[in-house]
This record gives C-alpha cells, sequence and structure tokens, in this order.
C-alpha cells in the first residue's frame, strides 16, 4: 500500500469521524416533543421517588430504584454540555467531500437534521 494510499484512508477515517460526531451531537440534542425537563424537576422527582420507597412493596420499589437511576443519567446528560459549533465547524470542514466520496445527497442530509445553512456553508447544495 503507497503511502498515498495510506493517507486518503487516514482522510477518510477522520472525515467520518467528523461527520458522526455532528450527526451524533444533532441527534443528542434534538428537541423532544412535551414538556421540556429541567434538574428542578428531575431533582424533585428524586425527592418524591426517596418518599416513596420507604414504605414501597418490593415491586413497585424496583421500579422506583430504576426511575431514580433513570432520571440521575437524564440529568448528567442536562449537565454535560457538548460544543455543537466546534463539531458543526469540522463538519462543514469535510462534509462537501465525504457527500460526494460517498454519494449522499442533500435530501438525504436534510433528513438526518442538518440545517440548509449548515449544508450551504459545506458547499453542498440541492442540485448535490
Amino acid at each position: 500500500m503507497s503511502d498515498e494510499h495510506k493517507a486518503k484512508l487516514a482522510q477518510g477515517r477522520a472525515d467520518a469521524k467528523a461527520v458522526k460526531g455532528y450527526l451524533e451531537a444533532l441527534r443528542a440534542n434534538k428537541p423532544k416533543r412535551g414538556r421540556k425537563r429541567t434538574p428542578d424537576s428531575i431533582n424533585k422527582r428524586l425527592g418524591t421517588i426517596e418518599d416513596q420507597l420507604a414504605d414501597a412493596e418490593p415491586l413497585d420499589e424496583l421500579k422506583l430504584i430504576e426511575e431514580r437511576r433513570r432520571l440521575h443519567e437524564e440529568l448528567e446528560s442536562l449537565e454535560a454540555t457538548v460544543d455543537i459549533a466546534e463539531l458543526e465547524a469540522e463538519f462543514v470542514k469535510v462534509a462537501k467531500g465525504y457527500s460526494e466520496r460517498q454519494g449522499i445527497s442533500y435530501a438525504s442530509w436534510r433528513e438526518v437534521g442538518v440545517e440548509p445553512a449548515v449544508l450551504k456553508q459545506a458547499g453542498i447544495s440541492r442540485a448535490s
């Protein structure tokens, strides 16, 4: 394998990593239906669960413990911030070449949630 071929493979892996990181961030930050939970509302529910655990039947206790575990995970994810601007900038740098090499259309990018303005910055048009 030539050095040029190895460099192209490495570039492809780096491009795929940038695209994947951006798409994962979009998915993680996608608005969910219903009322948005806040750290305060989660903490309030955790307090209620602790009160209910004292007198809970075994099956109810199991369900409450599972809910408590999931609420703690949700609280951690709310506190973890992702710099989507940085991921977006990396995406913009590589998206056009990646899209051409992989045969990905403008419509497909839109369907997974990439905004038109981001695609325009990346040089991907509807005609792509």
